[in-house]
Order: structure tokens, then sequence, then C-alpha cells
């Protein structure tokens, strides 16, 4: 290889390194008795933010246990989604409060 060869190499595996993907925050709402919006699509390792906008307690169960976000009044809560899937999920308190989040990979 000849020595003019090494930085153009260099630059071009440094800015590949550089664009590489960022996670997404997805925001999704409990109020009055509501999640909003319902159905969300979401890629693994990506974070999915609820907000209790209700002053009463929420959570975001999945139906297969794959996970219980506790929501406090007036709260958020966090989820980083670490398998892809189709998740249907519910507030256990109010179990009419369902949703569906689902994560490519």
């Amino acid at each position: 290889m000849k020595p003019g060869w090494i930085l153009p190499i260099a630059v071009t595996l440094m800015l590949g390194a550089s664009v590489s993907a960022q996670a997404a925050t997805i925001q999704i709402s409990m109020e009055n008795l509501e999640i909003m919006p319902a159905e969300v699509s979401a890629k693994v390792g990506d974070s999915i933010e609820w907000v209790n906008k209700d002053v009463f307690a929420h959570t975001a169960t999945a139906r297969n246990g794959g996970f219980d976000v506790m929501l406090p009044p007036k709260k958020t809560g966090t989820l980083v989604v670490t398998k892809a899937g189709n998740f249907e999920y519910y507030c256990r308190f109010h179990p009419n409060m369902k949703a569906t989040l689902t994560v490519r990979p």
C-alpha cells in the first residue's frame, strides 16, 4: 500500500463511525384514562417515555410480562426497548386503557 492511501482510508473510517444512527425517545401520554397514541412503532434501543397527565397512578404493563412501568400521578416513566416484537400493554389499575408497541430490530 502506498503511503498516500493511509490518510483517505483513515478519514473514511472515521466518517463512517460518526454517522451511526441515534436512538430516539418516543413520548406517549396517559390522560383522561386514555393512552395516546394507542399504536406506536420503535426500534430496539429507543426509549419510550410515558407521561402520566392524570391525577391518579397508571401503569404500562405488557400482557406478555415484557415490561411493567409504574407511573405515579403527574410523573413520567421511561423504558429502553431491548428486543423486537409486538407488545400489547395496558394499565393494571384501569384495564380499559390499552395500547400496542411495535419494536423493530
